[in-house]
């Protein structure tokens, strides 16, 4: 049996727990969004479109800080992009999938390579167990379990719908 996940419904649901989520702030400390680069992005990206929040969204690329950069190398797309202060700032990083936790381990050091954020929360998709480190997210729309050697990766279509892809050997 193989795994399908409706990534419009998951967004839907994550959509909802980020606006509980801003809810919880005064207008004059909205979060800011900080996709990680690709998929994080993304959902920053229709986040800050659904959610009216102009302004309000950065990048943040693992590639710099990860432990296993002699293998991944540096990704050319991936750069980080911060539009405001990060000192002091209320921040919501997204992500597509959490895993082993080494990518939320690496863009936090690359944020705080920005500056000193007053908060950060982390708010995934989905969460797929495998942890490595001590990492928890704020937000976890769904929770599935995957063998090692297989991924999931976040889909964007030209008009924007999102789907999730189950990719063997690519644990």
């Amino acid at each position: 049996m193989s795994l399908v996940l409706d990534a419009e419904a998951l967004y839907a649901e994550l959509r909802r727990g980020i606006e509980q989520l801003l809810s919880h702030y005064p207008v004059s400390q909205t979060p800011y969004l900080v996709g990680v680069a690709s998929g994080g992005v993304w959902l920053a990206e229709r986040l800050q479109q659904d959610l009216g929040l102009q302004g309000r969204v950065g990048v943040l690329s693992s590639s710099m800080h990860r432990d296993d950069f002699a293998q991944r190398g540096l990704a050319s797309n991936a750069q980080t992009k911060l539009p405001f202060d990060v000192n002091g700032a209320h921040l919501i990083v997204l992500d597509d999938v959490l895993y082993t936790g080494r990518t939320v381990r690496a863009v936090l050091n690359e944020l705080f390579d920005y500056g000193r954020p007053a908060s950060v929360k982390l708010a995934v998709l989905v969460d797929r167990g495998g942890r490595e480190l001590p990492v928890a997210a704020d937000i976890a729309v769904a929770r599935v379990s995957l063998p090692a050697d297989e991924s999931l990766a976040l889909a964007r279509d030209a008009q924007g719908r999102f789907s999730l892809d189950v990719q063997k050997g690519k644990g």
